[in-house]
């Protein structure tokens, strides 16, 4: 997911709509080692490079089943009116979920949503208004953690990532043909950067 701001050098860069990487399914993490906890750095560095809050494995080219969501303090409603709160305050920043799994979900929320590997554009999308995640921390430890609101999105929006699934498979057949142009173009710049 796109937004946020902070720029460290990393070694890797998003890649965008197109490349096939992105629809590869992520592979198990068998054990929390230094090549991992030295991955969950890089991801972050990419994703304060990229503004973003959150970032799959996937898309810096990597198959890893993880993710990394920084989120900034929460700060009143986004532009569709739905809470930017956490469903609990105690969850810092950033998460990194190592093979982490959705348990269970409710209620509903349909929002703008940008993503880093399909730049400069936001469509609304529905998605669950509560989230209960499960994964493994840095420190090999099993969380369970309950999200609501952006964090909510952000879990669902990077699981999906980590599925091969994409921002483009989850908007309306409307909302395709109004933006097949850009997306001929990303995929075209895309190939042509591999």
């Amino acid at each position: 997911m796109q937004t946020g701001s902070r720029k460290v050098a990393s070694k890797y860069r998003v890649i965008t709509y197109g490349n096939p990487a992105l629809r590869k399914k992520a592979t198990p993490v068998k054990v929390v080692d230094a090549s991992i906890r030295k991955l969950a750095r890089d991801m972050l560095e990419v994703l304060y490079n990229a503004k973003g809050v959150g970032l799959a494995a996937e898309q810096i080219g990597r198959t890893e089943a993880m993710c990394v969501i920084d989120i900034p303090a929460p700060r009143g409603e986004d532009k569709a009116g739905a809470s930017l709160q956490l469903a609990r305050p105690d969850i810092g920043m950033p998460i990194v979920m190592i093979n982490p799994r959705i348990e269970a979900t409710s209620g509903e929320q349909r929002c703008e949503e940008g993503c880093l590997s399909f730049p400069e554009l936001f469509v609304s999308i529905k998605r669950a208004a509560e989230v209960t995640a499960s994964f493994t921390n840095l420190d090999n430890k099993n969380v369970t953690v309950r999200t609501a609101g952006l964090l909510a999105r952000a879990v669902q929006h990077e699981l999906d990532h980590l599925n091969g699934i994409l921002l483009v498979d989850r908007m309306s057949p409307l909302q395709k043909i109004a933006i097949a142009g850009r997306l001929k173009r990303l995929k075209k710049q895309s190939q042509e950067d591999e």
